[in-house]
């Protein structure tokens, strides 16, 4: 009997294939004897304007792809419970890659590829919060870092840490498809979600202690560190120059979207953290570094230049540094006085 439907199987898979074959046969048939109808002058015709409507498209669709959203007041919605920090992770998240558009792994044909600004601001953004995924993973969802790490912030700060340019082909690392990295980020802000409401529940941990939030601002010094240590040595290298200096908005934006990000975080996590802040009296302190951050955060020029720092020319790489050192300054007064 196994071995009648066996026979039966192969039979019509035979049929199947048959049939497949003649339609596939039929449609080339049907292509090659267009192709013989076309003129040379209509293929003269569509290979020169095939290249003229590409950039149109291209040109057309780049204004509306660009979008670099630096609203400090966004409508982050957190659960009664909630950490707000973690809302906020998600919001930028899901705004970014499902609101607007993720445009650092568009390929050539799409628009996106053909922008630097968008790109680079969703790089330092992602960035930021893929360092502050870790930071929640490993301190603030740990009782002291001796209790299990909860798996879906382990799984949100895998997903952010993904490179930002992976698209659904990547023959870097295979010749079949591959997840791109918006969807990885996206899956990790589902996972911030569900931690989130899980905490509203009381079936999750977030430890609103002073030395926690002292190591996370630590972190996020660090960081804000390494950017100004890339400005000092990019102007070192390349201001003042005679030619126009293409490389500097790509820096300017990745340190932008990665202070944007940090400047909601820190904001959110003033509202975590409100008992610990009222309590060694650094409502002020916090309020100025909120303010330093949102400075460098909106920095907004219509044109990047990195002049001389004697010249006529602005240095809008001095200007951003000038702020990030301001902020990393009152970051270490507030981390100053919690440790006493």
């Amino acid at each position: 009997m196994a071995q009648e439907i066996w026979l039966w199987i192969t039979e019509q898979l035979q049929q199947f294939r048959g049939w497949l074959a003649r339609i596939i046969t039929n449609i080339w048939r049907w292509l090659a004897g267009w192709l013989q109808t076309v003129s040379g002058s209509s293929w003269r015709k569509i290979a020169a304007g095939a290249p003229l409507l590409f950039f149109l498209y291209i040109g057309i669709g780049m204004p509306f792809v660009h979008r670099v959203d630096d609203a400090v007041n966004p409508n982050i919605k957190t659960p009664p419970g909630g950490s707000y920090s973690v809302a906020a992770m998600a919001f930028l998240v899901n705004r970014e890659t499902k609101t607007h558009n993720w445009t650092p792994n568009d390929p050539f044909f799409l628009p996106g590829s053909w922008i630097d600004n968008t790109p680079n601001y969703q790089k330092g953004m992602i960035r930021a919060l893929s360092r502050f995924g870790f930071e929640l993973r490993d301190q603030l969802g740990r009782t002291r870092g001796s209790s299990a790490v909860d798996v879906g912030l382990e799984k949100a700060a895998g997903n952010l840490s993904k490179e930002p340019d992976r698209w659904i082909l990547d023959f870097g690392t295979s010749f079949l498809p591959t997840t791109a990295s918006d969807v990885y980020y996206r899956e990790g802000a589902d996972e911030l979600e569900k931690y989130n409401a899980k905490l509203a529940a009381g079936e999750a941990i977030f430890e609103r202690r002073a030395d926690n939030l002292l190591n996370t601002l630590d972190r996020i010094a660090l960081d804000l560190g390494a950017s100004s240590a890339a400005l000092e040595e990019y102007i070192g290298k390349h201001a003042g120059g005679f030619l126009p200096d293409f490389g500097a908005d790509d820096l300017f934006y990745q340190v932008k979207g990665q202070v944007y990000a940090y400047a909601l975080i820190l904001k959110a996590l003033r509202q975590d953290f409100t008992k610990v802040i009222e309590d060694r009296e650094l409502r002020s302190l916090y309020d100025e570094l909120l303010k330093s951050m949102t400075d460098a955060a909106t920095l907004d020029p219509m044109l990047v230049t990195n002049g001389a720092a004697d010249g006529t020319i602005a240095n809008h790489l001095s200007t951003q540094g000038f702020y990030l050192l301001r902020a990393r300054t009152q970051l270490k007064e507030v981390t100053n006085i919690l440790l006493k």
